[in-house]
């Protein structure tokens, strides 16, 4: 095209042509051209937020949910900064998401440096593309190579900086770059025979489903693999849902390193099928050179390290993989499982005389009950970072893949909120909650604001202990005194009505029945108030392991 555009126009008409639906964040002075370009756009709809962070969070969150790349916006310096937790959110975590932030005239500057942060080297760890625009004819290429690398396995956060000068400079050859059709390398087949010939020799084959299994098709050829195989499988907590987690093969979630019911189903196998692993995550198993073949299958090469160092690895496409190897195995006759579905019948009897104590404040595992009762099948909950989250992922049954929103990677708080908003936008007809701790939900509690203006159908629940419950839990257990972590907190709902929503607070264990119903059925932002009991917190372990290995 020969035509003359201001750059900022052609950055927005590149972010139409790649099917951008929504940019997140806190516009600044640095990205007025910007954000006049984008006021023009009858295909993307800014949501303004209150916090960088949050912004960063909801991006993340689209595309997790959608496989497409989020995009967020901040200005220069301290908005900028902000994105830097949410950025490593999206980078650990595999979600394709692109910052856009801006800076001081580069050409020129009459400021000095005032404000002025080396943005793209300081995300540079964190990302995987980093990059300044320095003329507007570059945007093309540059924003297509942003959502290529975003989007490309695996995901990740991608950073552009759009200088003020640059933003408003006439640019001429502005055409949008097409994308490029590209499908991922499929598994060598002598890698898949190798793998296959493991799975039929080993005598209780186990599979392990992780975070890079929570594809659409992965998860589809997972399911007909363990149909035609009888091989239980257990999840990480980023793999939960990748199988409806009602099926009978199904050993539970390892929410926990070691130590648990689960683990105690691993150790019992002599060859384990990891899928989709990523030492990003807590390891779901510590990895013994003790004869036990492990099977890596990914779309990268497995990172070797003390815990981890597969003995046959299958690399490429996931759910090609997968179909591979069900095509090619052919179930061992002598295959017995009876003793490693055992150990999640135990979990199941362990934990549900603890789900149904109706103590109150609420016990954790009964909590999990109520809210796993109470959400509908395709019903959403994104949890903040808290011990809560342990009996969530040990706990909660996942039905569908993307249900159980949980950040196993980096483990940030004040995620909880703004993926609940993400998730309640772009799935209006379905029901979503955000499970956040007192100490998590304050680190964005103003997004409630952005939740009530955008309209909204969601629930956020919060586990109160005015405390920062998950490291007192392990400051006691390590026997250091009781010091340093506990607060005070607002009335939650004079807080909630203040932004406009609806204030619950909860008062027996029925009651907390009744307010989930109410909030799950009723239009709106709400948020209940739910003091919880975490004296007990042991009782996640709190088995007799050797006896119990022993009976089974």
């Amino acid at each position: 095209m020969s035509d003359t555009k201001k750059a900022s126009d052609v950055f927005i008409e590149c972010l139409e042509a790649e099917g951008c639906e929504y940019i997140f964040g806190v516009p600044g002075e640095e990205n007025l051209d910007f954000l006049d370009s984008l006021g023009k756009s009858d295909k993307i709809k800014l949501i303004l937020t209150r916090h960088e962070q949050g912004a960063g969070f909801m991006a993340a969150t689209y595309g997790r949910h959608t496989g497409k790349t989020g995009v967020c916006v901040a200005t220069l310096g301290p908005g900028a900064t902000n994105f830097v937790t949410s950025a490593a959110y999206a980078q650990l975590g595999g979600m394709p998401m692109l910052m856009i932030t801006g800076q001081k005239p580069i050409k020129k500057s009459k400021q000095g440096r005032f404000q002025i942060v080396d943005i793209v080297s300081l995300m540079e760890p964190v990302t995987k593309y980093s990059i300044q625009i320095a003329a507007g004819d570059n945007i093309p290429s540059r924003v297509r190579e942003a959502y290529r690398l975003a989007e490309e396995e695996k995901p990740g956060a991608t950073l552009i900086e759009l200088p003020e000068d640059i933003a408003e400079e006439p640019t001429t050859d502005w055409k949008p770059l097409p994308k490029s059709v590209a499908r991922r390398p499929s598994a060598e087949p002598k890698a898949v025979r190798a793998a296959v010939e493991a799975i039929e020799k080993a005598k209780s084959p186990i599979i392990v489903i992780g975070a890079g299994a929570n594809r659409k098709m992965a998860g589809r050829m997972l399911e007909q693999l363990v149909e035609k195989t009888g091989i239980p499988f257990l999840t990480t907590q980023m793999g939960k849902g990748v199988i409806d987690e009602r099926h009978p093969k199904f050993v539970g979630c390892a929410a926990l390193s070691a130590g648990d019911f689960v683990h105690r189903a691993v150790e019992a196998s002599d060859c384990i099928i990891n899928v989709g692993h990523d030492v990003i995550e807590k390891p779901p198993f510590f990895m013994q050179d003790n004869g036990v073949t492990v099977i890596h299958v990914s779309t990268k090469t497995a990172e070797v390290d003390p815990v981890y160092f597969p003995q046959i690895e299958v690399i490429g496409d996931i759910g090609n993989a997968i179909w591979q190897i069900k095509e090619d195995v052919s179930p061992n006759r002598d295959w017995n499982f009876d003793h490693i579905l055992a150990y999640h019948q135990a979990e199941l009897e362990h934990t549900g005389k603890l789900a149904d104590d109706a103590r109150f404040p609420i016990f954790p595992p009964h909590l999990v009950k109520q809210v796993r009762e109470c959400m509908p099948r395709d019903g959403i909950i994104c949890l903040d970072n808290g011990v809560y989250k342990i009996w969530f992922a040990r706990g909660y049954t996942a039905y569908l893949p993307n249900t159980v929103l949980l950040d196993n990677a980096l483990a940030t708080m004040g995620a909880g909120l703004p993926s609940a908003m993400m998730s309640a936008m772009l799935y209006p007809d379905r029901r979503v909650m955000a499970i956040c701790g007192d100490g998590g939900f304050m680190m964005n509690s103003q997004e409630m604001e952005t939740a009530v203006r955008l309209g909204l159908n969601l629930t956020v629940l919060i586990l109160r202990d005015d405390a920062y419950g998950m490291i007192r839990w392990k400051q006691a257990n390590m026997g250091f005194a009781d010091f340093g972590l506990t607060y005070g907190n607002p009335d939650y709902v004079k807080y909630a009505e203040s932004y406009g929503a609806h204030g619950h607070r909860v008062e027996s264990s029925e009651h907390l029945t009744e307010l989930l119903a109410h909030c799950r059925d009723t239009p709106g932002v709400h948020l209940i108030d739910c003091p919880v009991d975490y004296s007990e917190n042991d009782q996640i372990l709190n088995i007799d392991i050797k006896k119990l290995s022993a009976e089974l």
